[in-house]
């Protein structure tokens, strides 16, 4: 089914060009990892690319001063969200609102594989441990 939910002609296309950058090294044996700063390409949102084989390891306990959303694209995450723990695997989304301490970890088994997306041009973190 064709998708018509708004009129071109609303929102005609800013003068941006088209732009391409490396996140992350896909040649290596190692999980991947790496980001790109959103100002780098002339986006408003900064993209993380995460990635571990270890059960239990994770980025520690952060926060940023806008949302921040994860793509599960393998394996089975724990998120720790303000109070909320909330278990997600391959396929799931999840959201960290602003000012909200969050974390994760591999829940295993195998690989966690993820992307997370800052919704800021640039990446903004404070570290709580």
């Amino acid at each position: 089914m064709a998708r018509r939910d708004y009129d071109p002609a609303t929102a005609p296309p800013d003068d941006r060009p088209a732009a391409k950058a490396k996140a992350f090294d896909t040649t290596g044996p190692r999980a991947w990892r790496g980001s790109l700063a959103g100002e780098a390409i002339g986006s408003a949102n900064t993209i993380l690319a995460y990635a571990t084989d270890t059960v239990g390891e994770g980025p520690r306990l952060h926060v940023h001063p806008y949302d921040e959303s994860f793509v599960v694209i393998m394996g089975h995450a724990r998120f720790f969200v303000g109070d909320e723990v909330i278990e997600a695997a391959a396929g799931d989304v999840l959201l960290a609102p602003a000012g909200q301490p969050h974390r994760f970890e591999n829940a295993g088994p195998g690989r966690l594989q993820t992307i997370d997306i800052h919704h800021s041009p640039r990446w903004i973190q404070t570290d709580l441990d």
